[in-house]
């Protein structure tokens, strides 16, 4: 049973994990901060920029420069890697200097798990 895009929209919640696309392909794995009926915002993981969306549309805006952006997979991470991506917002959430940004390997790893997972998991 395919569940509609609007539906997966609707069901996310503070905490979750989401993956968007700028128009440029950048990857955006973003952190649920704020849910309202119509929008949701979150924070870019590795840049801790703010991302705004619509719930219907999943379409949204990145940043302070409003760079256009639209959800692509909403899947739920395993466990682990949504923990990896849990301690890397924080990390670069919390840094204090460049220094404090080095990722481990095991970071490093889930970061790159995300590519080819959310690429399977299309909404």
């Amino acid at each position: 049973m395919l569940v509609e895009r609007k539906t997966l929209l609707q069901r996310l919640v503070v905490g979750d994990i989401f993956h968007a696309k700028a128009p440029n392909g950048a990857s955006l794995i973003c952190l649920v901060t704020h849910v309202s009926k119509t929008q949701i915002e979150a924070r870019r993981v590795t840049t801790q920029e703010v991302v705004r969306v619509d719930r219907r549309t999943g379409l949204g805006k990145l940043g302070a420069r409003r760079v256009a952006c639209s959800i692509d997979s909403v899947a739920p991470l395993p466990t682990a890697i949504h923990n990896e991506m849990l301690g890397i917002d924080r990390k670069f959430r919390l840094a204090q200097n460049e220094a404090a940004l080095k990722l481990t390997s095991s970071e490093r790893k889930a970061l790159l798990f995300i590519g080819s997972f959310y690429s399977k998991r299309p909404i």
